[in-house]
């Protein structure tokens, strides 16, 4: 009773400070979150606001370099609503850069730095960008997908880039003044009109380009500054990229919209993680599920515990690792949240209760309203009733998690401003779910809720398959995986396999010391801790595993790969479910399931 009086309480106090900041944003649609880079500029002046190895910005020099590209973007003549791609590595400057853009009412597409080929192209066609600006190391990969634009954007570099001859923008902007733009130069802007493009992370596919608009934008800082509750002696270490919502907006956002500092690292480094949290006086950090397991698994160093962390944020630390996480680098608050960039659901774990993404209060739930609905995985499609209406799930039930699409100025979280391409927007919304005409959106991932509110990641939807007539969530195996001890990552999902219905689970494996790896003791593990079921028919063992600037698993070309061993040369193994142990298996096993010489 005690736990749950504390959980209301902290959820409460929460929801409170959350809506007592990002309130105000409604109330006056002209005032975007330029105009309060102007007003933090004249509150805090010198005071450092950002801070890297390459350069440390004050608020004063933050904001007037924006005014410097907003001149430049006024100065060609670009027009209200016209797109900008940025491709760049983390740094301060990067700030500088979209909010002068925006400044100019120019939307702006925060280009994945990984990206290159028809990736990158595809990317930069679907918001036909006027301009591209791109750093000057990252020339060579944009050169590579030129020739597959749509278009034809002014290409400028930032940086020495030898003797190319293209603009570089940082020297053109040098030569433009720094102070607020005049009235004649300002472009009227309200908070519904589009401020960035945040792609997708493409696991499953090409990236689309969420529309972020000036109030979503100011809603996702004030709202986590308020989370966190943070004050202007708070400094935030963000080492995530920015091109995506958390690293470049959420982290630096909370910290300059209530006067605090942010720490930008180029690059994730599990080596330099905590030394530089110590150097730097950091007293929050962001992180992504999968960077908390790298730290984990780093060895153990002098400043895992010598820090002052207060806080840490983010998405994806799973049950598995959660307790053993907080108390290793001795952590009292771990704001665990669920979200994306272009949805209308949020959940908070405002307790740090452990393995929970949120919670949502039954006499919260009128306020913001989410349901979990039975989703066919199979069939792929959401389950509907004899009327045609959609099935809510009941406690512990595992369904699609869906956020209300409500136009409604008193509830603007609830809004869903699509993406580029209004197919991906049509794609991503239910219709007539529980009533004729009402709209929900869908999140696309599975989750379940539990007698307190409690809501818990099952697994996306296209990667839970299905094996012997049940269900498997890959993020069970994983984490049923991951207890073993010498397991550093896993990554599992289904095959296709010869005759045999639905797929089979296959599981490929990071390990401590491949040499030395107790395969039965695993064997016997995952047979204690998983349904029959659900246990890998196969195990693949690599050196390494694919990741996405956001460190989240790609499952496409393993799952392509399957375990014909052809077409790799890792080692793979087969369930032998008589000798109570994984086999390695031979070149020609995929052939022989075909022909029927031999057996799963």
């Amino acid at each position: 009773m005690l736990a749950r009086l504390k959980s209301e309480i902290a959820y409460f106090n929460g929801i409170r400070r959350a809506l007592s900041r990002t309130t105000p944003i409604g109330k006056n649609p002209t005032r975007t979150f330029c105009d309060l880079a102007e007003e933090l500029a004249q509150r805090y002046g010198d005071r450092v606001a950002l801070v890297s190895e390459r350069e440390t910005f004050s608020y004063a020099v933050w904001n007037g370099r924006a005014n410097r590209y907003a001149r430049w973007a006024l100065a060609k003549g670009y027009k209200k609503g016209d797109v900008v791609c940025l491709l760049m590595a983390n740094r301060p400057e990067y700030l500088s850069i979209w909010l002068g853009l925006i400044r100019a009412g120019l939307t702006v597409a925060l280009i994945n730095t990984n990206l290159a080929g028809a990736g990158l192209a595809h990317s930069v066609n679907i918001v036909s960008p006027r301009a591209v600006i791109v750093e000057a190391s990252m020339v060579p990969q944009l050169d590579g997908a030129s020739a597959q634009f749509t278009g034809k954007p002014e290409i400028l570099v930032h940086g020495a880039l030898g003797n190319s001859g293209a603009p570089r923008i940082d020297e053109i902007v040098e030569g433009l003044h720094d102070s607020a733009l005049t009235h004649d130069e300002r472009v009227p802007l309200n908070i519904q009109d589009g401020a960035l493009f945040v792609y997708t992370s493409g696991t499953t596919g090409l990236p689309k380009a969420a529309k972020i608009t000036h109030s979503r934008m100011q809603r996702i800082m004030y709202g986590f500054s308020a989370a966190m509750n943070v004050k202007p002696n708070d400094r935030m270490y963000q080492c995530l990229p920015m091109y995506h919502t958390n690293g470049g907006i959420l982290a630096p956002g909370a910290m300059l919209s209530a006067g605090g500092s942010c720490f930008i690292r180029e690059r994730f480094s599990a080596k330099e993680f905590w030394s530089e949290i110590v150097a730097h006086q950091c007293t929050l950090f962001i992180y992504v599920g999968e960077l908390c397991r790298y730290l984990l698994n780093a060895p153990p160093g002098p400043y895992d515990s010598a820090h002052r962390i207060r806080l840490c944020v983010g998405n994806g630390l799973r049950p598995d690792i959660f307790a053993t996480f907080r108390d290793r680098f001795g952590i009292k608050n771990i704001l665990e949240f669920y979200g994306a960039t272009e949805g209308n659901v949020a959940l908070f774990n405002f307790d740090s209760h452990p393995g929970a993404v949120g919670r949502m209060p039954s006499w919260a739930a009128r306020s913001f309203p989410v349901k979990i609905v039975a989703f066919d995985v199979e069939q792929n499609v959401a389950k509907r009733d004899a009327n045609g209406r959609g099935i809510e799930c009941g406690i512990d039930e595992v369904g699609e998690l869906l956020g209300e699409i409500l136009d409604d100025p008193n509830k603007p979280a609830a809004r869903f401003d699509g993406y580029a391409d209004p197919v991906a927007t049509s794609a991503k919304i239910m219709h007539d779910v529980f009533r004729p005409g009402d709209r929900w959106f869908r999140t696309g991932d599975l989750l379940r809720r539990d007698t307190q509110g409690y809501y818990y990641f099952v697994d996306r939807i296209g990667d839970t398959f299905r094996w012997k007539g049940e269900n498997v969530s890959t993020t069970e195996v994983s984490e049923a995986i991951a207890t073993f001890p010498g397991v550093l990552e896993v990554n599992v999902y289904g095959v296709q396999v010869p005759g045999k219905d639905g797929r089979a689970g296959m599981a490929a494996l990071v390990v401590e010391n491949p040499a030395t790896f107790d395969l039965k003791g695993l064997h016997a593990h995952i047979a204690a801790h998983l349904p029959s079921y659900a246990r890998p028919v196969f195990l693949r063992f690599r050196t390494d595993l694919d990741v996405t600037g956001t460190f989240k698993q790609k499952k496409m070309s393993l799952v392509a790969e399957g375990f014909d061993t052809t077409k790799f040369g890792d080692p793979v193994y087969v369930d032998d479910r008589a000798a109570g142990a994984y086999a390695p298996i031979c070149a020609d096993f995929a052939d022989r399931l075909r022909e029927g010489s031999a057996r799963l």
